[in-house]
């Protein structure tokens, strides 16, 4: 069976083993799979890659809220008496 990768870089477990900080810096910021016996096990992705998948993850969750409360009542609030 073929599976995807869904990475330019593919690294053995056994070689992450050996030496991840070298894994991390030949991949000069971009997303590994970490292949066990040639099958995706896992995905290594930046810090800065995973920070903002999390962020747009949030703001799809965000524009779902939105579009959920368009054309309901407004409640006007004063912030004094809260």
């Amino acid at each position: 069976m073929m599976t995807a990768l869904l990475a330019d870089y593919g690294v053995s477990i056994s070689d992450l083993k050996k030496n991840p900080s070298a894994v991390i810096a030949a991949a000069e910021g971009a997303a590994v799979a970490i292949l066990n016996r040639n099958t995706p096990a896992a995905y290594l992705i930046p810090a800065a890659a995973y920070e903002a998948l999390l962020d747009a993850l949030d703001d799809i969750e965000l524009v779902r809220i939105i579009k959920e409360r368009e054309g309901q009542e407004e409640i006007e609030v004063i912030l004094g008496d809260l």
